[in-house]
């Protein structure tokens, strides 16, 4: 078998990186060598390989999904938003310049078009399988000459394409229709059918709907996938805490000790890898929330300012919300503060920035004593540690180098008092320092939280990657996905007027 599979989405966030992991679960526990790849991902949400390159996070997932090592081929460009005209290129795992929309549009994408394709076929001589995630919609027609992650990338394969459509949001039929619609014949030729998502209550209802769509089409629906209720997986972006659902939602999990603990992260600009708190949302009786106002703070047991993309205007968004002022008086008053990354440099004394920002010398929070300057070249690493007495690993994204200049040794950061700051993203997932870093928190914050002794992220992680596989295995037509992987699209396919313009 070597074949494969383009997972493209009617809209952005329609499920398309579910799907995608799904389909590798399923394919692995079948005995297929099986890789995942995105020819472009824009997310803030990435993770370190092992052999240091920078891809997002949802292909790490998905490559663990397929119980693979996940490596730069599987996502060779990543465009990490510096605001809203603007992204840093990190090509093949390494950041090689900032680019405007325009610009990147204006030939640089099409001049990585020849890289990607070099990538796909590497992991198709090396794997039975491979299954490509597409970006946003294959229907956005102003991008489609440029395109190098939807339909260009089928139609350079040869992909059959199957598109999912999230009927949660509502007119599912009328998107599945209209993305079929807006393409050209040749890049109608490979949609081979489509997947519903996300849909409750009873199949029975639908069934009229998809007879229809398959009467104005001629494309089948593949299957209908169920909600998942508390489903959790790496997210590219948005604002929900991934396993905090699942472990709520799926087993009744009181406190193990008296109180609960309350988890504050603030909303920050352009924030990076918030998924560092999924593994605190892990643990029964921590309850995470995302807050942008001083008074949300409160009653909170431990404050998180997470990663940024932009530490200085995630400083001056700080300042201007009064968090500034509240964190001050937190930590003034004892009270557990965790910077990670770009939260970590905003908590220090002084920023020297000539990289991201441009905006030379500003003054940071001055809770750590920490000075940072701005490198151009990038620190990507997977680090290994100790902290608290316990074996920590994490991984290393950042541009800002720290001068410790006092307080504790953590991690390659500092304490002082409960002020706590690391670059390490991920090492809250190491679960003997995250019960140890709970149980400090628990005591500065005077609560009677105890942690669970048993809380294994990395187990709960592949329930959750299950769970995705279930769903593919259970739900979907498998023998139909698999005879598209291995023989690609059907012929005959009809077109569908009008086609792109």
């Amino acid at each position: 078998m070597s074949g494969g599979l383009l997972v493209a989405g009617t809209t952005s966030d329609a499920g398309k990186s579910v799907v995608t992991a799904g389909i590798c679960r399923w394919l692995v526990r079948q005995g297929v060598k099986v890789a995942p790849f995105k020819g472009q991902n824009m997310s803030l949400n990435s993770f370190v390989t092992r052999e240091g390159a920078e891809i997002g996070r949802a292909q790490a997932m998905q490559a663990q999904a397929a119980r693979v090592e996940p490596t730069a081929l599987m996502n060779p460009v990543l465009l990490k938003p510096g605001g809203d005209r603007s992204s840093q290129v990190v090509l093949m795992g390494r950041p090689v310049g900032e680019m405007s929309a325009r610009g990147y549009h204006g030939g640089r994408q099409q001049a990585l078009f020849g890289t990607v394709l070099e990538c796909l076929q590497e992991l198709r001589a090396t794997y039975d399988a491979v299954i490509c995630e597409g970006a946003g919609s294959p229907a956005e027609i102003n991008l489609r000459r440029t395109d190098i992650v939807n339909m260009g990338i089928a139609r350079a394969a040869g992909f059959p394409v199957v598109v999912v459509g999230d009927i949660d949001r509502g007119g599912v039929f009328a998107q599945f229709f209209g993305t079929t619609a807006l393409l050209a014949p040749e890049d109608q030729a490979l949609v081979s059918g489509y997947l519903v998502n996300k849909f409750r209550g009873d199949v029975s209802l639908l069934e009229p709907g998809l007879d229809m769509l398959y009467g104005l089409t001629g494309r089948r629906t593949f299957g209908v996938l169920p909600y998942a209720h508390g489903l959790g997986i790496d997210e590219e972006d948005g604002l929900r805490v991934s396993l905090r659902g699942a472990v709520r939602e799926s087993v009744v999990a009181p406190p193990v000790g008296e109180d609960v603990l309350r988890v504050a992260v603030c909303a920050v600009p352009l924030m990076s890898n918030f998924t560092d708190v999924d593994a605190l949302a892990a643990e029964p009786g921590v309850v995470v929330r995302f807050v942008d106002r001083p008074e949300e703070l409160a009653d909170a047991d431990l404050v998180v300012v997470p990663g940024t993309r932009g530490t200085v205007r995630a400083l001056a968004w700080l300042r201007e919300r009064g968090l500034a002022g509240a964190l001050a008086r937190r930590a003034a008053e004892g009270r557990p503060v965790l910077g990670i990354c770009g939260g970590f440099q905003a908590l220090g004394e002084h920023i020297e920035d000539d990289v991201e920002s441009r905006a030379g010398a500003v003054e940071a929070l001055g809770l750590l004593p920490v000075r940072v300057r701005f490198a151009p070249e990038k620190t990507l690493a997977r680090p290994v540690g100790e902290a608290l007495g316990e074996a920590v690993e994490g991984y290393e994204i950042h541009h800002g180098v720290a001068d410790v200049r006092g307080g504790e040794p953590f991690l390659d950061g500092c304490r002082v008092g409960a002020v706590w700051g690391t670059h390490w993203h991920g090492s809250l997932e190491s679960d003997a320092f995250r019960r140890a870093f709970l149980r400090e928190v628990a005591a500065a914050a005077g609560r009677r939280f105890v942690p669970a002794p048993d809380t294994s992220f990395g187990a709960l992680r592949e329930e959750q990657l299950d769970r995705l596989g279930d769903l593919i295995e259970e739900h979907a037509d498998t023998d139909a996905l698999w005879k598209l992987i291995e023989s690609g699209p059907p012929g005959g396919l009809p077109f569908v007027p009008p086609g792109a313009p």
